[in-house]
This record gives C-alpha cells, structure tokens and sequence, in this order.
C-alpha cells in the first residue's frame, strides 16, 4: 500500500475589515479548495486584526506548526497595511524596496507621477523575500521560507496563487464522497457514530440543511484512499435504507 504523506497548511487572514464585518472574506474557500488539489490539507484558519504584535506572533506560531503559510490582505498602499513590515519582524530581518519590484510598477505606471510614494510602499519586501508575480496589478507578493503573503483583494490573491503554486510540494490528495439523505441528525447520529468508530482513519462529518424546503442531511467522508472511502460509503447507505431513509451518493 502506497504511504500517506500529509502535508498541513494554515490560512491567515489579515484585517480589521473582516473581524468588523464590512468585508465578506472569500480567499479561505479558494484556497482550500485549491491547495486541496495539491494535497496540502488546510488545518487552521485564523483572523486576526491589523495589530502589529498579534500578526507578528501568530506568523511566528503558525509558520513553525505547519508546513505552509498563506497570509492574505495587508499590503495595500495605505498606513494601516502592515503586514509586510509585521512579515519582516517575524522573521527578524529589515524590509525595504525590492529593486525587481521597482522595475516592475514602474513600467505598469509609466508616468512617474503616477507611481506615487503610497505605491511605492507596495514594492517594499522584508530581506531575503522571494517575489510572487501579481498578473492583475502588478505589485508582487512574495514568499519568506514557508509563509507566502498575498494580497487581499480576491482577484489579485488568486491570480498570486495561481503564479507561485508550482513551488509547493504537496502530500496524498484528499478525496470525499458524499451521501446526502433525509433523515435527520437525531436519528442518524448513533449509527454515524458507529461507522465513524469502525473507521478512525476517515474524517466523517454532518452537515444540515434545507432543499426544497424540506430537511436534508449531507454525510461527508474524507481520506486519501478512495477505496475505503467507497466500501464506508456503502456501508452508510445500507445503513440509511435500512432504517427507510433515502440515500443518495455524490463523488468529489
């Protein structure tokens, strides 16, 4: 049997507009499902504020939990973006324009008028960064060992990661059935349960909804062997018939 190679990132999303409610953040679900794909399984998310001390401490926890760190939102041409300079204080080096950055947002410009102090704050990297090519408006990300740090305007983060994606090495993909049915969880906790015992090396979860204004429940089963996957699945649905459920299976 082929071995499992898991390899963990975290997702840590800069801004007070999020925490406030203001701005509907959508950058965790791209990539998740992104890095999914790659076989790099996201194991933490965190929000955190534009707080110097808060973002320098958790990059610094986060980077040495995981295998990857992917930092979105804070590097903006404004004073409250601070991520860049908070990067550089984690990991304990000086920050200042990254020539090649330079080059690059002052050809997109043109007009020196135009590449103005405030932009040019977006060419700064801590030392030692890697840049990351932003294909939607030029000014980079960049990359400090682990920790990759996008912007956070939706477009430009996932054009980032589509440009830089080709530098992760990623584990055994995650793979996921689904049964949906329409009985509801009160009565299919205990024999989920159950089925979860039988097999620890699954994640297995619930999840409530309405369709059609009527309950349904959306069984989802995660692992790296779609073999076992398929067999628990079974296992599930007789299960659901059995107790006169509807059972209906959708592959991921």
């Amino acid at each position: 049997m082929t071995e499992t190679k898991i390899v963990t990132a975290c997702i840590l999303v800069i801004g007070n507009e999020i925490l406030s409610g203001r701005t509907r953040d959508s950058n965790i679900q791209y990539l998740a499902l992104e890095l999914g794909k790659l076989g790099v399984q996201v194991r933490e998310c965190r929000v955190v504020p534009d707080i110097e001390v808060t973002v320098v401490a958790t990059v610094n926890e986060v980077r040495q939990k995981f295998d990857y760190v992917f930092t979105t939102g804070g590097i903006g041409p404004t004073h409250d973006d601070i991520t860049a300079d908070c990067i550089a204080k984690a990991f304990g080096v000086g920050i200042s324009e990254h020539p090649e950055a330079v080059a690059r947002m002052t050809k997109h410009y043109g007009d020196v008028a135009l590449f103005t102090p405030a932009r040019r704050r977006m060419a700064r990297v801590p030392h030692g960064g890697i840049l990351v090519d932003n294909p939607v408006s030029v000014a980079p990300g960049f990359q400090m060992e682990n920790v990759f740090t996008f912007a956070g305007i939706p477009k430009v983060a996932e054009a980032m990661f589509q440009s830089m994606k080709h530098r992760l090495v990623g584990g055994t993909p995650v793979v996921s059935r689904t049964v949906r049915t329409n009985l509801p969880e009160g009565i299919i906790a205990e024999p989920l349960g159950a089925l979860q015992k039988r097999y620890e090396d699954l994640d297995i979860g619930s999840y409530p909804a309405f369709r059609n204004g009527k309950p349904s429940v959306s069984l989802v089963l995660r692992g790296t062997d779609d073999a076992r996957l398929a067999v628990a699945a079974a296992e599930l649905m007789t299960t659901i018939r059995g107790m006169n459920g509807e059972a209906e299976e959708f592959v991921v």
